[in-house]
């Protein structure tokens, strides 16, 4: 089990720490955070395995378009030797209006731009002395064609805020022995009717991206974001709730599952409510 600290760069530096601090001593067993505009990902991945002893810190979706390969690889082996086997590299292939409007760059197409970045990651000469590259590494996938680029090249892919069926579909497609990281939108709250607000503004906002697959898993007109489509993607309500969508997803072949939890109050860690999961979760 992991959390998946999607709003970290809202929080002062000193917050961060306090929070992940938290997350360890609650027994979570990997830390996982993306790369948009906020902090950059491998100085950000620093400052927490610095604060924490020995949960793993995964910067699950570090914009390929942030920082050239032989950067990246530099990096990683940076944190590999100071951290040994503690850093999880998650590269994604980022978004248009990142790429282009914000960083500058001309967005290729995201197969061949990642394979190209593979490449240059794989044979980069930059790092620490004695240092080779490292294995630890997993793509962030929707689609079936990065899914089957990250069996090929990485053995390990990430999956966020997918319904279960697309973890069944991602199983099917790494190796048996290759690592399945998902990523669950969750909402929590004693009572499942006050989570019912929040639960659809995420699915709202999640649906860009993943509308042909959702269609491929079955949902028809994902436009029109019916209750069965909001549950599918956000598991909300109780903790038992919540708990009971993570089995469904370890049931459908992931090895890890990590939440994502969206609140009210973005501003402040959600320490009390990752309390309330750990108790019904298996950390």
């Amino acid at each position: 089990m992991g959390i998946w600290a999607g709003d970290f760069d809202r929080l002062p530096a000193p917050e961060v720490r306090k929070a992940v601090a938290a997350i360890e001593d609650l027994g979570f067993g990997t830390l996982w955070f993306p790369e948009t505009t906020g902090r950059e990902a491998m100085a950000q991945a620093a400052i927490l395995l610095a604060t924490t002893r020995h949960i793993t810190v995964a910067a699950g979706m570090t914009d390929i378009y942030a920082r050239d390969p032989l950067t990246a690889a530099a990096a990683q082996r940076t944190l590999d030797e100071a951290f040994p086997g503690r850093f999880l590299l998650g590269l994604w292939d980022s978004h248009p209006s990142l790429a282009q409007d914000i960083r500058g760059h001309r967005f290729g197409p995201p197969l061949a731009t990642m394979r190209t970045y593979l490449d240059a990651l794989d044979t980069a000469p930059f790092g620490p002395p004695g240092t080779a590259a490292s294995p630890n590494r997993v793509l962030a996938a929707l689609t079936p064609g990065m899914l089957a680029l990250a069996a090929e090249r990485a053995q390990d892919a990430t999956v966020l805020g997918m319904p279960v069926e697309c973890t069944r579909t991602a199983r099917s497609v790494l190796r048996d022995d290759g690592l399945l990281a998902i990523t669950q939108l969750c909402v929590l709250s004693h009572d499942r009717a006050d989570t019912t607000d929040l639960a659809r503004t995420t699915a709202t906002a999640a649906l860009p991206n993943r509308r042909h697959l959702l269609r491929g898993l079955g949902h028809e007109n994902p436009d029109a974001l019916d209750d069965r489509l909001v549950d599918a993607l956000v598991a909300h309500g109780h903790a038992e709730d919540i708990a009971h969508r993570v089995q469904a997803h370890l049931d459908a072949g992931a090895d890890h599952v990590s939440l994502h939890l969206l609140t009210t109050t973005p501003d402040s860690p959600s320490i009390r409510q990752w309390e309330q999961l750990a108790v019904h979760l298996p950390v």
